[in-house]
């Protein structure tokens, strides 16, 4: 079925004005859509002000000469200021609520040459946000005015999916704020990059608060910088990008350096003091290792998180701070609201956008690509360019991707060992015996830890002893069990029994098959263990 064409637009108080048999030889808009002899106007829905009821009688009358086929609608909008974008707007937005659009028989054209700016904007924002569901018609008048010229006139949807090379241009946009939040790294781990690709989207479309956990050096304060500076360069944020780390925060001290001060509130405030929260105005605030904040600090802080105003120390006067919040910490939030160290309130308030950061030994498909952008970035520090030899790279990325290499400092021990090759290479080229060096250096430098993993895993099997598991499952399911069975959960117990959290004991006990996967994943696999014998996290993880 063929629909009905549709047009709805304001009067053009000046361009469709005219009087006598000459205002037919001057072009005017609107009359001028019913003049194509491509188009056929069924319907024009014309808006106009009451000081204008003679100019749109006239109007309607002419379209009615160019076009008998095509009924006008007036439509008087109580609008005291054309001028003023609120008033316009809202008087809009209400007609459109009223207005019963029936898009299964008629096709609506948006007229936006006439009428003040204001109303042609809130017109554009209508249609854009579908309040209207039509397309744009943007007329012309002729080159060379002549009688009975209509001119030219142009649709515009504004359903950017239509056009491809404005979608290509947007996802190339997107593509490359990935790229940037990565530092232009080529990761290969599916489920980081899978993250990063959501947190750049988060990253310029919202401004409520962002929390990254995961382990010291995951890049936690590295990604909230860059974070930042996206939308810096999208002139999303004004300010500063101010950062601190909780745990250096303590006493008074916290609050003064977090909220200010005003002169004298404590033995030492010689000064007013403005706090971090006032300088991150208009920018971004990031508070790295938020989990080590006072009960009190982070009352107050809730507040300024949602309220923008807080007090100073020793002040009776609040203050403001518009400041955007990403949040930092190697703690699992839930266990310390659990616990009565952390708020709920302030969890939930900061909890909206959650990202686990992995650590460097759950991305090992990683390590080489961080490896040579760590060595390029050195070499140019040190003015030299940096290589690895063929083999000294499958020798290093053998161990780096391997069990034994804990990367317990995360990007900060890669840091350092690319620092330590680059720097000792000569003429730039890293060789196997530095490579070798190296790899006996990180080796001494987890051994402790490895030998403390390697005596647990041997010590496991016997330290759960088959009372223990009857106190877990019951005496009944205990005995329908094999002995293989029971000496693997009795393994598997004491590793969780000896874990600081259900991930940490799932990178123990799969630290081999971990290597191999394309996605990793230890606590789930860990979690869904334990299910199967009807036990969770915090019954396998108590202690007898």
């Amino acid at each position: 079925m063929r629909k009905e064409k549709v047009v709805i637009g304001f009067l053009g108080t000046q361009l469709d004005a005219g009087k006598g048999a000459g205002r037919w030889e001057k072009w005017r808009p609107t009359v001028s859509l019913a003049q194509h002899e491509d188009v056929v106007v069924k319907r024009m829905e014309l808006l106009y002000t009451p000081p204008h009821d003679e100019l749109a009688q006239q109007v309607r009358t002419d379209i009615h000469t160019a076009s008998p086929e095509t009924t006008v609608h007036l439509v008087k909008l109580d609008i005291a200021d054309p001028w003023d974008f609120g008033e316009v707007y809202a008087t809009l937005f209400d007609w459109t609520q009223g207005y019963r659009f029936d898009t299964e028989r008629e096709e609506y054209w948006t007229h936006i040459t006439t009428g003040t700016h204001v109303a042609q904007i809130c017109l554009f924002l209508l249609v854009e946000s579908r309040r209207i569901p039509s397309v744009l018609a943007q007329t012309s008048p002729p080159k060379r005015q002549q009688m009975g010229d209509p001119g030219s006139y142009a649709l515009i949807d504004l359903d950017l999916s239509r056009y491809d090379v404005i979608a290509q241009r947007f996802g190339a946009e997107q593509r490359d704020a990935v790229d940037f939040l990565k530092s232009g790294i080529a990761t290969r781990n599916a489920r980081f990059n899978a993250l990063i690709e959501e947190v750049e989207r988060v990253a310029v479309r919202s401004r409520a608060p962002i929390l990254f956990t995961g382990p010291t050096g995951a890049g936690k304060s590295h990604l909230a910088r860059r974070m930042f500076e996206l939308k810096k360069a999208r002139h999303q944020v004004e300010g500063d990008f101010v950062e601190v780390n909780c745990a250096t925060l303590h006493g008074d001290g916290a609050a003064s350096t977090l909220f200010g001060h005003k002169k004298g509130a404590f033995t030492g405030a010689a000064a007013d003091r403005a706090g971090l929260l006032r300088t991150a105005h208009k920018g971004v605030l990031f508070l790295d290792e938020i989990g080590e904040l006072g009960l009190d600090e982070q009352a107050m802080l809730l507040k300024a998180v949602e309220e923008k105003r807080f007090y100073p120390m020793g002040s009776d006067r609040e203050v403001s701070s518009d400041f955007e919040l990403i949040a930092g910490t190697n703690r699992d939030l839930r266990t310390e609201v659990a616990a009565g160290r952390f708020r709920e309130d302030l969890y939930a308030r900061i909890n909206l956008w959650s990202y686990q950061l992995p650590g460097l030994a759950q991305r090992p498909e990683d390590i080489e690509p961080n490896l040579d952008h760590l060595l390029a970035r050195t070499g140019a520090e040190l003015g030299r360019m940096v290589r690895l030899s063929a083999e000294a790279r499958v020798a290093y990325l053998r161990y780096a991707q391997s069990p034994d290499a804990l990367w317990s400092g995360n990007f900060r021990d890669l840091s350092a060992s690319a620092t330590r090759l680059a720097t000792l290479a000569d003429s730039g080229r890293i060789g196997l015996p530095l490579v070798e060096a190296e790899i006996a250096r990180l080796r001494w430098l987890w051994q402790a830890a490895l030998d403390a993993r390697d005596g647990l895993s041997k010590a496991g099997a016997s330290a759960v002893g088959r009372d223990d598991l009857v106190d877990v499952l019951g005496d009944e399911a205990v005995q329908a069990m094999d002995l293989f069975d029971q000496l693997q959960l009795s393994a598997v117990l004491q590793v969780c029994r000896d874990a600081r959290t259900l991930s940490d004991a799932g990178r123990q006990l799969f630290q081999a098959s971990r290597t191999q996967r394309t996605v990793v994943n230890d606590a789930d696999r860990l979690r869904k263990y334990l299910g199967k014998l009807g036990l969770d996290w915090d019954r396998a993880s108590q202690r007898g």
